[in-house]
């Protein structure tokens, strides 16, 4: 009896060795897909942001760097009627702190797109742009 014993107990040995590499491996390959995808959702990331930040405009305007004084300058000649003196909304969204909820690619973007109504379209200088993203970033 205790040699079946001992010959069950090197067959279980076995068998959980050979579940322990199988398992080992399975863990190796889930690994990789894991790595693989994290590399293909920064690539991705890295290639959407290069391809809006390649158009010429927004390159020339991320290469200044801004005057909010004259950035609210600019905002209450232009964006006030609809945004609010303070930038609380009125026809417009409430735009205190919207560069925490944009991208500097996604203001431009926004600001010369006019894409959603009653936003119009319009493509101020780059200085002027430059401008109004440092005093949105302040606000």
């Amino acid at each position: 009896m205790v040699i079946e014993d001992y010959s069950s107990l090197l067959l279980a040995q076995d068998i959980l060795e050979e579940q322990t590499e199988e398992l080992s491996t399975l863990l190796k390959k889930a690994a990789l897909v894991a790595v693989v995808l994290v590399v293909m959702v920064v690539l991705s990331v890295v290639a959407v942001r290069y391809s809006q930040a390649s158009e010429p405009y927004i390159r020339e305007v991320l290469a200044l760097h801004g005057d909010s004084t004259r950035g609210e300058a600019i905002f209450r000649m232009n964006c006030a009627v609809c945004h609010g003196l303070e930038a609380n909304g009125e026809v417009g969204p409430k735009l205190l702190g919207v560069s925490d909820r944009k991208t500097k690619v996604g203001l431009i973007k926004q600001v010369i797109g006019g894409k959603t109504p009653p936003m119009p379209q319009f493509q101020p200088e780059a200085r002027d742009m430059a401008d109004l993203l440092d005093y949105l970033e302040k606000i």
